[in-house]
This record gives C-alpha cells, sequence and structure tokens, in this order.
C-alpha cells in the first residue's frame, strides 16, 4: 500500500514506550520525532531507528505541534500527529489514505481507544475525538485546557471513523499522578476563563459528539460535588461497569483527577489572599 502522509511523534523520557509505538508504524517511510530534551535513552533510540530528530523546549501542547509543521520540511502535505504512547492501525491507515484522495476536509478529528491493562475502556472512557491528522496548510493548533484543539482551518474540519490505540498508563500509577497533578493546574486556571454565557447550549442536542463533549465538560465545572458526579456519571450513566474490574478503577482515577482539579483552584485561591 502506497503511503500518502507523514507522521510526527512528541516525546519525552519515552525510552519505554516508543519502540512499540515504531513497530506500529514500520509501513511509514517518513516519520520525525520532535523531543523535549529527554534525559533517558528515547533520542539514541529514536536516531539508532533511523529517524530524524529535533528537540524543542516543551510549553504545551498546541506549541510543540505548531512547532512541528513550521518548522520541519516533512516529505508528504498531510501529517499525523502521533504521541509515544499511541499505536497505529491498520485500519486507521487505510482510511487516512482514502481521505487524502478525496480531500473534502483539511484537517480530521481522530478517535482513540484508551487502553488500560491491556483493557479496552470501551463505555467508561467512551470515544474521545481530537484533531490529529491535516493538510500542513489548512489547520494549526491552539492549547486548551491540558491539551489542545484545532483552528485556522481552511477546509474545514471531518471526522475519521478508525481509531489509534492510546495506552494512557504505560508509566505507571506514579507517573499519572505526577502528570494528572500538572494537567490539573491547567485545568483550575482554564477553568477561571469558562463563561457560560457565551456556551451554545443547543449543541447538546444537534451537535456532533465532540461539540457535545465540550459543552458538558464547560458544565462540570460549575457542578457541586464533581468527583461524585464524575464517578457516577462514567460508571452508571456510561455503562462503565461493562469494562469490569478495570473500568471500576479508571473512573475511581478520573473522579481523583477531578479532585485534584479542584484542590488546584483552592490553593491557587489561597494564594492570590
Amino acid at each position: 500500500m502506497e503511503n500518502k502522509f507523514s507522521i510526527v511523534i512528541l516525546t519525552h523520557n519515552e525510552e519505554g514506550t516508543l519502540l512499540d509505538c515504531l513497530d506500529s508504524i514500520k509501513w511509514c517511510d517518513d516519520v520525525v520525532i520532535i523531543d523535549s530534551y529527554s534525559s533517558d535513552k528515547t533520542f539514541e533510540i529514536a536516531k539508532k531507528n533511523g529517524l530524524r530528530v529535533f528537540q524543542n523546549k516543551f510549553t504545551d501542547f498546541a506549541q510543540q505541534r505548531n512547532f512541528a509543521n513550521d518548522t520541519i520540511d516533512f516529505k508528504y502535505e498531510w501529517v499525523f500527529h502521533l504521541d509515544a504512547d499511541e499505536h497505529f492501525t491498520k485500519e486507521l491507515r487505510i482510511e487516512c489514505n482514502k481521505v487524502i484522495d478525496i480531500y473534502q476536509f483539511g484537517a480530521f478529528l481522530v478517535p482513540a481507544k484508551e487502553i488500560l491493562w491491556g483493557t479496552w475502556l470501551k463505555y467508561s472512557a467512551g470515544t474521545v475525538y481530537q484533531m490529529r491528522f491535516h493538510k500542513l496548510t489548512d489547520a494549526r493548533f491552539e492549547q486548551y485546557g491540558h491539551g489542545q484543539r484545532e483552528c485556522n482551518l481552511k477546509k474545514g474540519l471531518g471526522k475519521l471513523e478508525n481509531a489509534y490505540e492510546h495506552f494512557f498508563f504505560s508509566k505507571g500509577v506514579n507517573q499519572w499522578v505526577i502528570k494528572h497533578l500538572k494537567y490539573a493546574s491547567e485545568e483550575a486556571e482554564n477553568e477561571q476563563k469558562v463563561n457560560l454565557k457565551k456556551i451554545s447550549f443547543g449543541k447538546l442536542i444537534y451537535g456532533e459528539s465532540h461539540e457535545k463533549r465540550r459543552v458538558l465538560k464547560a458544565l462540570s465545572y460549575k457542578m457541586p460535588f464533581r468527583p461524585l458526579f464524575k464517578f457516577f456519571y462514567m460508571y452508571i450513566l456510561k455503562l462503565g461497569f461493562l469494562d469490569g474490574k478495570v473500568g471500576f478503577r479508571f473512573c475511581v482515577m478520573k473522579s481523583i483527577y477531578e479532585q485534584f482539579i479542584i484542590l488546584k483552584k483552592v490553593e491557587s485561591k489561597s494564594n492570590q489572599l
């Protein structure tokens, strides 16, 4: 199968995850690493596998992805943004090549299959979409909370059906806690900027799934007992219990993360007094 797009991978201390990621994209003849100055063997592993490696100080995900788009001389006009704890699938590759030929949209939201301890969290995690695939001239990224969203769309935003696999717990409990404490600080800061008067509540009924998710997230900022509600919503309303013990533990983890955000918000306010 002819390859029609490049892949860029963001890395930071990924010596334990990078090889599995690369194994899923052996077919790609233009893989570029954007490394935020890893202190482990990530750089050496990438170079040993014949990849082009660039280093850039990490500010946020949007900045890092835009740096790649603006700096790298890619072989192809289309680029897929991947992380080191994510794996490509054959079905996703086929679909990416297909939408390039059609060129109805210049950027695409891509679903992720969240994998925890070998289990696909089909219900509790649901389907999370991010803009990860686009023609270089047709889209950019902007930071939102601890993640990024699409902006400057030149030819609309489509949605792919096939997912990449996200092994988000690949570095263990300690790393998950450290990372989510940082994310909580960013979410607490973003929460202060949310204005419910500017939210289009009609998207809860008529919007796409990713638009509904964004409205619900904004509403959750104002909800009392958020950690408990988060658990109830994921485990009961989203049928997370069907994911078994792993689903239960994941819902508990997400509830704890909500508590992290609340604590960071309280801490920020107390520091301003």
